[in-house]
């Protein structure tokens, strides 16, 4: 055979750890032509081997993501448009072995490409663009790095938003936490920071409640990472639900009335079609617990 000692028995013990054949070649417990033998020694034809027997732990089979299944609000050749919903992570990663990504493609093992076109965070529910064609992703990747998706969210935030219409540049910047945790902040220094815009019109507000809301719509005009959460709570408006950012003795007062998560949906995407000559227009309604809790709002008191 002509290959050594130490490398038949790598080959031939898949499982067994590098260190443990080693162990039992230095110790002797393998023998050749019923002598000990070295890791180096070359094997020929007719030699006979002895390995003592071997007991390894059952190697854990390789988690296998499960299929999802997810309301579909579009789908053609090129391109699906499916409804997020909330408490599902779009890819795996950060102790996530799987997304929802991921879980996709379990579901359709026949599809060739499926890939995602943007993110959502964990918390936010709404309009998810996956590319099932690699030129309609290139497309669309070009088409947000244009500006050219028109992006619209439904936010719920504490205060009395008085403006009609708000046009919000504040520049945003990464930085790492004590904690070590991945953070945005509004960064006015213009080397440090991002561009970002945000235009939030004002839909509803609820003077009376305590303390006042204020239900918006917020268009991204660029899509840096939790710029609309940062934008709000920077303005004095934190959004609800918001862990991160947000007012979070608030958050726990709105989790006793029925408000479990963050109220942020990716309600509309207006776009053009990345491979045909037509305009997409791809909603979302408002998620049964979302709209609960903005009826609770109108409720009398």
């Amino acid at each position: 055979m002509g290959q050594r000692v130490d490398n038949f028995l790598l080959r031939i013990l898949k499982g067994v750890p590098k260190s443990h054949i080693y162990r039992i070649l230095r110790s002797g417990e393998v023998r050749l032509n019923r002598k000990r033998v070295k890791p180096d020694v070359r094997l020929v034809l007719g030699d006979e081997l002895r390995i003592p027997p071997i007991r390894i732990a059952e190697v854990a089979s390789k988690p296998v993501a499960r299929p999802i299944e997810v309301p579909v609000l579009y789908e053609d050749d090129a391109l699906l448009a499916i409804d997020k919903p909330p408490g599902v992570a779009v890819h795996g990663g950060s102790g996530i072995a799987f997304g929802l990504i991921e879980q996709l493609r379990a579901a359709r093992p026949d599809a060739r490409f499926l890939e995602l076109v943007h993110r959502l965070d964990r918390d936010t529910s709404g309009v998810l663009l996956v590319a099932k064609k690699r030129s309609a992703l290139v497309a669309l990747h070009a088409a947000l790095r244009a500006g050219e998706v028109d992006k619209r969210y439904a936010v719920l935030v504490k205060g009395k938003w008085r403006d009609a219409r708000r046009n919000v540049e504040l520049p945003l910047a990464r930085f790492l936490s004590g904690a070590g945790e991945r953070r945005v902040r509004v960064e006015r220094a213009e080397a440090e920071g991002q561009a970002a815009r945000t235009v939030f019109t004002r839909r509803q507000v609820w003077p009376h409640a305590q303390p006042p809301v204020s239900l918006l719509e917020a268009q991204l005009m660029t899509g840096r990472t939790h710029q609309i959460r940062v934008h709000l709570t920077h303005l004095g408006f934190p959004l609800a639900g918001d862990d991160k950012y947000g007012d979070f003795a608030w958050n726990k007062a709105l989790s006793r009335e029925g408000l479990k998560r963050m109220f942020l949906h990716a309600e509309r995407l207006t776009l053009a079609h990345p491979l045909e000559r037509r305009t997409l227009v791809l909603e979302s309604p408002l998620p049964p617990d979302l709209a609960h809790f903005l009826r609770r709002l109108d409720a009398p008191a």
